[in-house]
């Protein structure tokens, strides 16, 4: 049932996803998937980071480039219209080309009726080992943004961008009922403890809790799963609602599409008994414009 006039109630699907190295059928397999998520009735729809292609970031080689596309491009023509004859909102996450020689981590919003929102580009760029996001996405100039779709105000961030406190919080004061996190993250092949694995994950999980809370909004994280190169992605999608309490969590090792009832009359409720951006002194967070602050 769609959200009506005045209803804060939103339904979320989540799609956790197992990526080849064929584009053409992962793109199929995202139309199958977001097409079982609006037959559950699903209105809002998120897909994993990168969801088109394998993680190429694993290695720095030239030939991934070609993989890139423009956005708005093809890939956004095709969910335009499916977002149309379903009427769900898609938040599809690609490697954009901008331009010969520069490229971005970008996700596409698409509403309701099909119209292409606009894009946020990926704003912080990890440089580790299995993870060369540096070589080959500069980084996002869009700022940080929120899109007004049919169903509610929703925000946009990727990946990295999760462990940022800064991020989600420049995006809930813009108004966003809900902050949305395509994902791409997962356990070195070779690390074989299971504290160490379960403190990543727990970690993971935590930081984006505690967005919830501190910003009084929903927060929903969609991860993808499998094992390429040298990563077995750990899923581990969720949703939270506006206090950290996860409402929804999908396994570690499967692919799923998830229905996740929310509602956003939980906003206001946690923002008026704990009024943390009330109380928030921002005469005194000058300092955290410095990289550091030296003694």
């Amino acid at each position: 049932m769609k959200k009506s006039k005045d209803s804060q109630i939103v339904q979320i699907g989540l799609v956790q996803s197992v990526s080849s190295d064929n584009p053409d059928c992962n793109l199929a397999l995202a139309e199958e998937q977001i097409r079982h998520a609006a037959q559950q009735g699903a209105q809002i729809v998120c897909l994993q980071e990168l969801f088109r292609t394998l993680y190429f970031c694993d290695t720095e080689d030239h030939r991934h480039f070609r993989l890139a596309e423009l956005v708005p491009g093809p890939t956004t023509t095709h969910m335009q219209a499916l977002a149309a004859e379903l009427n769900v909102v898609i938040i599809a996450s690609l490697f954009e080309k901008r331009a010969p020689g520069l490229y971005h981590n970008t996700a596409a919003v698409i509403d309701a009726d099909g119209a292409y929102l606009g894009k946020y580009r990926k704003s912080h760029i990890p440089d580790d080992p299995g993870f060369y996001e540096k070589f080959y996405f500069a980084p996002g100039d869009t700022g940080y943004r929120m899109f007004e779709t049919r169903y509610a105000r929703i925000g946009i961030l990727i990946c990295w961008d999760q462990w940022y406190p800064e991020a989600a919080r420049i995006t809930a004061m813009m108004g966003a009922d809900v902050l949305f996190y395509p994902t791409a993250i997962g356990w070195d092949t070779t690390e074989t403890s299971e504290v160490i694995n379960h403190e990543q994950y727990e970690a993971w999980q935590t930081i984006q809790r505690s967005h919830a809370i501190a910003n009084g909004i929903h927060v929903v994280t969609v991860n993808r799963t499998g094992t390429e190169a040298g990563t077995r992605f750990w899923g581990g999608s969720f949703v939270t609602n506006p206090f950290g309490t996860v409402l929804y969590q999908a396994s570690h090792d499967k692919p799923e599409t998830h229905i996740v009832e929310v509602d956003l009359n939980l906003n206001g409720k946690y923002r008026e008994v704990w009024p943390f951006l009330r109380d928030r002194r921002i005469d005194t967070y000058q300092p955290v414009l410095n990289r550091w602050i030296d003694q």
